[in-house]
């Protein structure tokens, strides 16, 4: 009797609970307040269309804003940077050789031994190092002296075996990714802090005389022999393992692509023509802008907030930065205008960028009838409990048209590129194959997104040019990237490394 007596307290209670929800719905939809919901996600989605009519614009875009800034320093949004680097890595070097990956709220340190063609890389050990917030808005000194700290307790640890020999400084490849006007292959200075840094004093240094001096000061004997950007690294990393790697691609916190131009197409290039005749360009694209973006009210207010008004616009609707805060912020408007989340707004919906990219990548992978992940990461994240089905379709929905657009502009930005270069069409007669290699946590973990991207890029090619270009995820390319370059422009080039 017992049992009789709690079963049907628990089917009362879970009836009880169904009416209320069905009551909350039921007044939601007869006040207007949940059809004002469903107007905010429907004018949410139109704005951020992109049929393919309007990414073949954005790609033709892309590709004329390339000409211009190649043509003059300044002419075009994108900075089209110079790299120096005109011979990337064929597969032959060899010897032991160090990174400095710092493209975000993390920094890496790894060890690379290389072993030519025949062992490619034979070893590598690796550090992740997360950087204090308060560093990250601080002083450059400060900054590069953690730096500095952290790559000392890495060489501190390590095997004698990768110990130098006697009077031999080890050499080091440091991506940094972030725009840097570049002077050489191993100096460069810093145009503006992006992703959410902003040390002043470092604006306008030179990154490598920063780094040095932190090094110098606890008695680090080693050489930065190259500066690189991490996209530069990966299109290394991605060449030294494939010869048709053409372009490189990041798709992470932040965003950013480089490929190799012919050097002659390069008006503002001044110094001799590179002996391979080919230059790598840092495009730097995350500044791009078009008014064949389609933005929304909801850009608009991200960027006047952001540490970076009017710059980066292309970054803030497609990196990994930005994707979560553009969902919180169109969740936000419908629980202020349509009660979405009941009779208050929820505090913790009202703090920037408390709604992650990981979060919302969670959110839109979750494939249970009750979309009951998507509750839970409600409910965790931003203290919203007791969300409908309706209410968390809804929420999956704004996801997937955040991810969508990212991911299809992308695309589009990929095939200005290689507009530019000409390997968007086939020419009779020829076998070219085109690879752009892709890293990032973007592209890597968001499985949807990564989908998105390479559906659209065939959609726009077509069936035959298709076959010709392959999208390749080059994993770790700005670490082991940028050991290469350091191998490639090393200082005992030609000293034999047995």
């Amino acid at each position: 009797m017992g049992k009789v007596a709690v079963g049907a307290t628990i089917v009362c209670a879970a009836a009880v609970c169904a009416a209320a929800a069905l009551l909350v719905r039921h007044r939601m939809k007869s006040s207007g307040k949940w059809s004002r919901a469903i107007a905010i996600l429907k004018e949410f989605e139109e704005k951020c269309g992109t049929p393919i009519g309007k990414l073949k614009h954005v790609a033709e875009a892309m590709d004329v804003e390339m000409h211009a800034g190649l043509a003059s320093e300044g002419g075009s949004k994108l900075k089209m940077l110079i790299s120096y680097v005109d011979n990337l890595p064929s597969g032959d070097e060899k010897g032991i050789f160090y990174a400095l990956d710092l493209g975000g709220t993390n920094f890496r340190v790894l060890r690379v031994q290389l072993g030519g063609k025949e062992k490619g890389v034979a070893h590598q050990g690796m550090e992740e190092v997360s950087i204090p917030p308060h560093l990250m808005t601080g002083s450059s000194e400060a900054l590069f002296d953690f730096i500095a700290g952290a790559l000392a307790k890495f060489i501190d640890s390590e095997p004698e075996a990768f110990h130098p020999p006697p009077g031999r400084q080890r050499e080091l490849g440091f991506t940094f990714s972030f725009p840097v006007r570049q002077t050489s292959i191993a100096s460069g200075t810093l145009i503006r802090w992006t992703k959410g840094f902003n040390i002043e004093d470092a604006v306008g240094e030179d990154v490598v005389r920063e780094l040095t001096k932190s090094m110098e000061k606890i008695g680090i004997d080693m050489r930065v022999s190259a500066l690189v950007n991490d996209t530069i690294g990966t299109l290394a990393g991605g060449r030294f393992h494939n010869p048709d790697v053409v372009a490189s691609v990041i798709l992470g916190t932040g965003t950013n692509a480089a490929y190799v131009e012919r050097a002659q197409a390069i008006p503002k290039w001044h110094g001799p023509l590179p002996k391979s005749g080919e230059m790598v360009i840092n495009m730097e694209w995350g500044s791009f802008r078009s008014s064949h973006l389609p933005l929304t009210e909801y850009d608009h207010a991200l960027d006047a907030e952001s540490l970076n008004p009017g710059e980066q616009i292309f970054e803030k609707i497609i990196s990994g930065m930005y994707l979560g805060e553009i969902v919180r912020r169109v969740l936000l408007k419908m629980a202020e205008e349509a009660d979405f989340f009941g009779d208050t707004v929820p505090p913790k919906l009202k703090k920037p960028f408390i709604l992650r990219t990981p979060d919302m990548s969670t959110m839109h992978h979750d494939t249970s009838p009750d979309l009951k992940v998507v509750g839970n990461k409600l409910r965790d994240v931003c203290e919203v409990s007791n969300t409908s089905l309706e209410t968390r379709k809804i929420v999956l929905k704004v996801c997937d048209i955040v991810a969508n657009r990212g991911a299809r502009l992308s695309a589009a930005g990929i095939l200005g590129i290689l507009k530019k270069t000409g390997r968007d069409t086939v020419k009779v007669g020829e076998k070219q194959k085109t690879v752009i290699a892709l890293d990032g946590g973007l592209f890597e973990h968001y499985t949807k997104f990564r989908s998105s991207l390479e559906s659209t890029m065939k959609e726009l090619l077509g069936d035959e040019v298709a076959e010709t270009i392959v999208i390749e995820h080059s994993n770790d390319g700005s670490g082991i990237g940028a050991a290469l370059l350091a191998a490639s422009h090393s200082q005992y080039l030609g000293v034999d490394e047995s």
